[in-house]
C-alpha cells in the first residue's frame, strides 16, 4: 500500500476515522514521545504528554499543512507543552518549598530584611488611611483576607462593577501616596 500523505491523515481523522489516529501514531508517536522523555526524563510523564499530544491534534483541528509538516507541527507543540509542564512544576515546587517552610517554622528573612519590610507594611497601612473608606474597605478584604472581588462584592451588598471601580481607583490613589511617603523617606 502506498504511504498515504500527512495530511491526508489527519483529514480522516478530523472526519472520524479513529484509525487515523493509529496511522498518524504509529509514524510520530517515537519523535513526540522522544522529546517528552529528553524534557522530562520520567516515564510517566512522557507517556502523558504523548497521549495529549495526540488528543491535542485530534480535538483542535489546529495542524494546518500549507505552514509546515507534521512532524515539525507535533515537534513544535510537544516542546511547548514540556516547558509549560516544567514551569508549572517549578511554580509549584517553590510555593510548596514556601509552605513547607512556613509549617516548620523556618524563617529565611535576615534581621535587615525583617526591618524593611515592616517598614514597608507600615507605609502601606499610612497610605491606606488616605484612601476612601469605600476603597479602603475592598483593599483590605481583597490583600488581607483573601476575599474575590465577587465575595466582597456580595459581602458589601453592591455590584461587582463598583466593587472593581473601587478596587482601581484606591490601588491608583494608594500607588500616588506609596511614591510621595517614599520621596519624602528620601
Amino acid at each position: 500500500m502506498e504511504h498515504e500523505a500527512d495530511g491526508a491523515v489527519v483529514a480522516r481523522l478530523w472526519e472520524g476515522d479513529v484509525s487515523a489516529l493509529g496511522t498518524l501514531y504509529d509514524r510520530y508517536g517515537s519523535l513526540v514521545y522522544a522529546i517528552a522523555m529528553k524534557g522530562f526524563r520520567r516515564v510517566s510523564e512522557a507517556e502523558d504528554l504523548t497521549q495529549e499530544i495526540f488528543l491535542i491534534l485530534m480535538r483542535t483541528r489546529s495542524y494546518n499543512p500549507s505552514r509546515g509538516s507534521l512532524a515539525s507541527y507535533l515537534t513544535t507543540l510537544t516542546r511547548s507543552r514540556v516547558i509549560d509542564r516544567l514551569r508549572a512544576q517549578s511554580t509549584q515546587y517553590k510555593y510548596l518549598k514556601q509552605w513547607h517552610q512556613r509549617q516548620l517554622g523556618v524563617d529565611e528573612t535576615t534581621p535587615m530584611k525583617h526591618i524593611t519590610q515592616q517598614e514597608h507594611r507600615a507605609l502601606v497601612r499610612q497610605a491606606l488611611t488616605t484612601l476612601k473608606a469605600q476603597q479602603r474597605e475592598v483593599l483590605e478584604l481583597s490583600y488581607y483576607e483573601g476575599h474575590s472581588q465577587r465575595d466582597i462584592a456580595e459581602r458589601l451588598g453592591v455590584p461587582l462593577g463598583t466593587v472593581k471601580s473601587w478596587a482601581r481607583r484606591g490601588l491608583v490613589q494608594l500607588r500616588k501616596q506609596l511614591e510621595v511617603l517614599r520621596e519624602d523617606l528620601l
